[in-house]
């Protein structure tokens, strides 16, 4: 050994010397590196596990190309709600306006969460339970909790693409079934269906012949056989699409990402050469001003921006997580974004262009029926014929002559007016009834395809679009439960698949009940919000106040070949925690004040009434909340107590392939260091938790650790260094 070593120095001299783990491995004598394990700890090597780990890391999947996996992420990120939740809300918060408060949000809160989790999926190639685990061991309950709320959302998400496989076959008909009424015989007499004749065709398609909706979520009704085996077909679906992981669905993207934008394009062009689709946009795009300082339209656009880009549920992740390591992840955060903004804009150009055009279908036959009743007072001289303008024309009445008649009778028969039942008919009552969910897809927007020519290609396209919407989504929603359970449990991909699928078909069942509906609007209203958004304050708190902002933005350097802008350090560090803070805070005061309901269809008044949930629903809602939730601090309470192991009590140090690879682990609390530090950007560091570097006695640097593409969980060699010696 080297006489100025710090070890000889020890030998000869009375002073203490420590020396760190590099010093001493600078200097070993040659060992046979293929078999050679320093063990700090004393445990024992295990070395068919640790053979099974870089294994598994080479063998894990990767995208085909890069638009692939750009389609993936959008295919996940735009879904249903972009078509039927976004135009609801511009409609009702401020038209034009409501974009402001939305493009805003996302810059601030939306791209930097994205960004993190397409930022640390790729740079530990984990799901979710491995990137949290590996980051902060306390904080694993991460992962946990996503992969429930996923299984929660996955489980009516994929009622909503039953029911579009519903409409998609029903559509292969002309006149569509439900453009009409049904008839109905009372003896010898033919009458139409009481139900559908006091609501409307689509209305009474949608809860009578869809879903064969009970009174109230009291009364079971039974099993909805027609919707069972449109969930059935969903499922499948679903498994197909990911029995192989990437590899399949990663094909299925190509289709069920694009075919939506073929569709849109398709409804925007066919939807402009409607009549009355400009009214339609005008109404939309009308800014509000006034509306931009109410604190419900921003957090309602917080909200909207939250889900929009699927935060928090590990599907980003899980994707993220088969990239190389030097992709430019920030481009894609970038680019992923804004297509989505973009996509929901689109569609809400579409579904207002529509909106509008039946909108001037409904008040042209609001003008008819009340004429005709205006021509009946007439001949029963119940109104003077001295009312009517000389130029009204009853067989070609325009709306603005309807209008100007109305007027005319409401100021003379003022004290009388009401008992004339006359509507005032204006296209802006019209185009102000705000729809959204599957009132918007399944009734505002199907009654408005019976008026168009050829309505039943129309149809089909419309909820074939649905369904790739749905898909792409459920597809992410998925890929956010396998990915992390088979890295972490590695169990068998397809029988993991496969299992998953049946059970959710099965607990699934709940929902196609006959009043299944309401069991949707349960877990769309409560399982997912709030225990989300709890998940993602602590993500951004385990990656901007436990390992350290700056330490991150170091890691991105490295791995992405160029600084990340100084804004993401001060949105991951301030500005995302307290906004989302204040989200979560606004979403309990929402719960607390909003009565927990939900809406009915009462068949006997063909109405909707708001009913409140009874005790036992309430104790299911309580319980799905808490559910989704209890991972957090259970997770927490288990690894600070090391009631289990988080595996960070050992400092191995192993030689393979002429290169050493270290897995240094958790010698000293309260520390931040959990990324391994590359040199190269396409290094690939170790996702086990390596929770801080041993530091000598005054030491201020931790050791450096520099992984090459293989490594123990990606495709190189670890090779670490020390100021005082390489390695």
């Amino acid at each position: 050994m080297p006489k100025n070593s710090k070890v000889t120095q020890r030998e000869h001299s009375s002073e203490h010397v420590t020396e760190s783990v590099a010093d001493l491995l600078a200097h070993e004598e040659p060992v046979d590196y293929k078999r050679s394990v320093l063990n700090v700890t004393g445990e024992t090597w295990d070395k068919q596990k640790d053979g099974e780990e870089e294994l598994d890391a080479e063998n894990r999947p990767a995208w085909n190309s890069k638009l692939q996996y750009i389609l993936a992420q959008i295919g996940y990120s735009v879904g249903l709600g972009n078509v039927w939740r976004f135009p609801y809300l511009c409609q009702k918060n401020g038209g034009g306006a409501y974009l402001v408060p939305y493009l805003v949000l996302l810059i601030i809160i939306g791209l930097p969460l994205f960004f993190l989790e397409l930022a640390v999926g790729q740079r530990i190639r984990r799901g979710s339970i491995g990137v949290w685990n590996y980051i902060c061991p306390r904080l694993g309950g991460i992962g946990y909790a996503s992969c429930l709320v996923c299984f929660f959302v996955g489980l009516y998400y994929n009622v909503i693409i039953g029911w579009s496989i519903f409409y998609f076959f029903k559509s292969f008909q002309y006149p569509l079934p439900w453009s009409e009424c049904p008839i109905v015989k009372n003896g010898s007499v033919a009458v139409v269906e009481t139900e559908c004749e006091r609501s409307s065709a689509t209305t009474y398609f949608w809860y009578r012949e869809t879903l064969d909706i009970s009174n109230s979520i009291s009364e079971s009704g039974g099993l909805n056989w027609k919707m069972t085996l449109c969930l059935l077909v969903a499922w499948s679906l679903v498994g197909l699409a990911m029995i192989k992981g990437i590899q399949s669905s990663g094909k299925v993207m190509y289709f069920s990402s694009l075919f939506p934008y073929v569709v849109l394009v398709c409804f925007l062009v066919r939807g402009l050469l409607l009549r009355g689709a400009v009214d339609g946009i005008m109404h939309m795009f009308t800014p509000k001003l006034d509306k931009m300082l109410d604190p419900q339209v921003w957090r309602e656009a917080a909200t909207q921006v939250f889900f929009a880009l699927g935060l928090g549920f590990g599907g980003v992740i899980a994707f993220s997580s088969y990239n190389k390591q030097d992709n430019n992840c920030h481009f894609d955060a970038t680019l992923v974004s804004f297509i989505n903004f973009f996509t929901s804009v689109l569609a809400t150009l579409v579904v207002f262009a529509v909106l509008g055009f039946k909108a001037n279908i409904m008040n042209e036959k609001c003008v008819v029926e009340n004429a005709e009743k205006i021509l009946g007072y007439l001949n029963t001289n119940v109104l003077s014929h001295d009312l009517i303008p000389p130029h009204v024309n009853f067989s070609h009445l325009t709306a603005k002559d309807y209008n100007e008649m109305y007027r005319v009778i409401m100021t003379v028969k003022e004290g009388h007016f009401k008992e004339l039942g006359l509507d005032a008919c204006l296209l802006e009552d019209e185009l102000n009834k705000s729809v959204q969910g599957t009132g918007l897809a399944f009734i505002a927007f199907t009654e408005a395809m019976t008026h168009f020519p050829a309505s039943p290609f129309w149809s089909v396209m419309f909820f074939l679009m649905l369904i790739n919407l749905g898909l792409g989504s459920m597809i992410g929603t998925m890929s956010g439960i396998t990915t992390p359970i088979i890295d972490t449990f590695k169990v068998r991909k397809e029988v993991f698949t496969v299992g998953c699928c049946i059970f959710a078909f099965v607990v699934g069942l709940i929902f196609v009940q006959r009043s299944g509906n309401y069991f949707v609007t349960m877990f769309d209203d409560y399982s997912a919000t709030l225990p989300l958004t709890v998940v993602v304050i602590l993500e951004n708190i385990a990656v901007a106040w436990i390992y350290g902002t700056k330490k991150f933005m170091q890691e991105l350097t490295e791995m992405l070949g160029f600084r990340p802008y100084q804004f993401y350090y001060y949105t991951w560090k301030y500005v995302s925690p307290i906004c989302m803070a204040v989200l979560m805070t606004a979403s309990i005061i929402q719960l607390g004040v909003s009565p927990p309901g939900y809406s009915a269809w009462i068949r006997e008044e063909a109405a909707e009434k708001f009913l409140l949930y009874p005790t036992w629903a309430m104790a299911i809602l309580i319980s799905l909340i808490i559910l989704a939730s209890l991972p957090l601090p259970l997770v927490f309470i288990l690894r600070q107590f090391h009631l289990v192991s988080d595996g960070s009590n050992a400092l191995s140090v192993t030689y393979k392939k002429g290169r050493m690879m270290k897995d240094i682990s958790n010698l000293e609390d309260n520390d931040e260091t959990r990324f391994i530090l590359s040199k190269v950007p396409s290094e690939t560091p170790s996702p086990m938790p390596t929770h801080r570097s041993y530091l000598g006695p005054g030491s201020n640097s931790p050791m450096e650790m520099s992984t090459a593409p293989n490594g123990r969980y990606g495709s190189g060699y670890l090779l670490a260094s020390t100021p005082e010696s390489e390695l």
